[in-house]
């Protein structure tokens, strides 16, 4: 139904995560799901006085990734960010084809708590299903069980669900368009 997603280590991340999520994606969304070759994390996107890479720059180097997949989705393991917020979990190209989601902020360990590693693959499935969602054209949805919902703590995400409310499933186009301003959470 969503066509080919590309799963894309940006920088050193756990292969295990990558197969789990692949498996996950292809059952939540009903779509191919391969994971692609590492490519290093953009030097230049990194804002030493705020210790974070700026989100577009991550997009950048998932655009310039030349592959048949319909989606191109980034898995990276530092601290992100993007104009106007303190951090975000993922960045995506509104209507476009790549997203990527940052993990250091779904681990409990990042809080000071100890890690649980099933609630934190969870974490993992959400953002990414919710970043792949705006790349379909979804906005932030209003329902707090939508995975579409906006998450500003991880609250929100461990208290939405993995899936699209039937009102976003619904407005998923089937064309798709590939330039559009981004879109981050």
């Amino acid at each position: 139904m969503f066509g080919e997603v590309l799963i894309v280590p940006i920088g050193e991340v756990e292969p295990d995560l990558m197969v789990g999520l692949a498996g996950e994606l292809r059952a939540a969304l009903g779509c191919l799901v391969t994971v692609g070759e590492m490519v290093a994390i953009p030097k230049g996107g990194y804002d030493p006085h705020r210790r974070q890479y700026r989100g577009e720059f991550m997009l950048a180097v998932l655009r310039a990734i030349s592959a048949p997949a319909g989606r191109v989705l980034g898995l990276v393991d530092v601290d992100c960010y993007a104009p106007g917020l303190n951090f975000i979990f993922g960045q995506a190209t509104l209507e476009g084809r790549e997203a990527f989601v940052a993990l250091p902020r779904l681990r409990s360990s990042f809080y000071g708590l100890p890690d649980d590693p099933s609630l934190f693959r969870q974490r993992v499935l959400k953002e990414a299903v919710h970043e792949l969602g705006h790349t379909w054209g979804l906005g932030h949805c209003s329902d707090p069980r939508c995975v579409m919902y906006f998450s500003n703590t991880l609250h929100d995400t461990d208290i939405k669900g993995a899936t699209f409310c039937h009102r976003c499933q619904q407005a998923i186009p089937s064309w798709m368009s590939i330039s559009a301003p981004n879109c981050s959470v």
